[in-house]
């Protein structure tokens, strides 16, 4: 997945062609200045392509691409509608030109043409990862469990914890294995399925009734349900409460659509009927013991992938990346794990080649409890400001309940000692 700079200070087209390339698998990050651009760009890996606003608030696109060069960046710089595209293509250092206007044609066929498949790509695929934690050996029976079954399942868990894996597992060991199966991303416009103009059912129950035709004796994995439509929630209620399919449909959600049954946002009636069974995936900061087999594993595939000898995070890394309070999970380990491996001098990746995103409140405000041997401390002073209420001293430590509940467990507090 090529990394792709966006450079612009269009706030709506940054939006947009964020979204495009993310649809064509490609990973975009968007910045609005020339000095937020230098940054990114001293971090791009090889294979990345730069996408400017021929002007910015604090400068122009050739400020950036001579930067580069001095810098000794090679990497593709297209301009968006330049004024004078002659001066910018021949002398200014651009490699080609995006109209404004044409960005849906023109955009994903333009970065085509310049990323390189330079640096490899670790995707999580549909591979259940290396484990050993107790909690994960729970969730590995569970799974074999319900596909003993038919019943239908919704997987619960953060974003990035893993669920898909969780469900296509649940999939492969079932005795539909060898049957139909199709995945939809229920937030996505790909949730349409074919139509039928001919039929007199409403165009939107032919598209979603097409999945079940396609899957028949299958199985569906329903990606992120929690953000389907509540129009879409209804055909999908009436096709499974009243023509009862042989297709079994597993679920992926975050915890919120428990509260959205509870706000009446999503229908109770359909929740119960795909919460048949369920699987709750823990965060990856619950599951820190995992994290060193987790990182080797990505460190292997990436040794394999570009021919080079195998790095090893060495005893500061690996206490680094355990104290880090992870809020992107798994796919956020991968990434930064890859980075280090990229960037990192020799064979050996250190605390110092480890660069985490340190610019959410709430991170540092984990990392800062999580340090040194004053956690304990501070858990027991809050206890005791707010006598023994729970929910209020998880506010003052700007953690979540139930990441208090574990530290008091694993600290052995009691009431009686504070």
């Amino acid at each position: 997945m090529n990394k792709i700079l966006i450079v612009d200070a269009y706030g709506s087209d940054s939006r947009v062609m964020s979204s495009l390339l993310s649809k064509a698998g490609y990973d975009p990050i968007g910045v609005d200045s020339i000095e937020a651009g230098k940054v990114e760009a001293a971090k791009l890996p090889p294979g990345a392509v730069i996408v400017t606003a021929m002007r910015l608030p604090d400068g122009t696109a050739r400020e950036l691409i001579n930067w580069l060069k001095t810098e000794g960046f090679g990497f593709p710089v297209e301009n968006l509608d330049p004024l004078d595209i002659v001066n910018v293509m021949s002398g200014g250092g651009a490699t080609d030109i995006i109209q404004r206007r044409a960005l849906d044609k023109q955009l994903v066929e333009t970065v085509k043409k310049y990323a390189k498949p330079e640096t490899p790509v670790l995707t999580l695929d549909n591979q259940l990862l290396p484990r050993k934690s107790e909690a994960w050996q729970k969730i590995e029976e569970k799974i074999n469990a319900i596909a003993a079954t038919n019943a239908n399942a919704i997987i619960f868990g953060e974003c990035g914890s893993g669920k898909e894996q969780v469900a296509h597992q649940i999939y492969l060991n079932s005795s539909r294995e060898q049957k139909p199966h199709t995945v939809i991303e229920a937030g996505s416009a790909a949730f349409i399925g074919l139509h039928d103009p001919a039929s007199e059912r409403s165009e939107l129950y032919n598209r979603i009734k097409s999945y079940f035709h396609k899957a028949a004796g299958g199985t569906i994995i329903l990606k992120n349900v929690h953000l389907l439509s509540f129009e879409k929630q209804s055909v999908l209620l009436h096709i499974l409460e009243t023509e009862h399919p042989d297709v079994r449909v597993i679920c992926t959600a975050e915890p919120e659509l428990m509260k959205m049954v509870t706000e009446k946002t999503f229908r109770t009636n359909l929740f119960y009927i795909l919460r048949q069974s369920d699987i709750s995936v823990p965060s990856l900061k619950e599951t820190t013991e995992d994290i060193p087999e987790i990182a080797d594993f990505f460190l292997k595939r990436y040794a394999a992938q570009t021919g080079k000898p195998r790095k090893h995070l060495d005893a500061s890394a690996i206490k680094a990346l355990k104290l880090y309070p992870w809020p992107g999970n798994v796919r956020e380990l991968k990434d930064i794990v890859l980075f280090a491996a990229f960037h990192a001098k020799g064979d050996t990746i250190t605390a110092a080649d480890i660069s985490f995103n340190l610019s959410d409140a709430s991170i540092l405000s984990e990392l800062h409890l999580k340090n040194e041997d004053a956690e304990k401390q501070r858990i027991i002073n809050a206890l005791k400001r707010t006598d023994w209420n729970k929910t209020q001293a998880a506010k003052l430590l700007k953690i979540s309940r139930p990441t208090l509940d574990y530290k008091i467990k694993q600290f052995g507090i009691r009431k009686n000692e504070v």
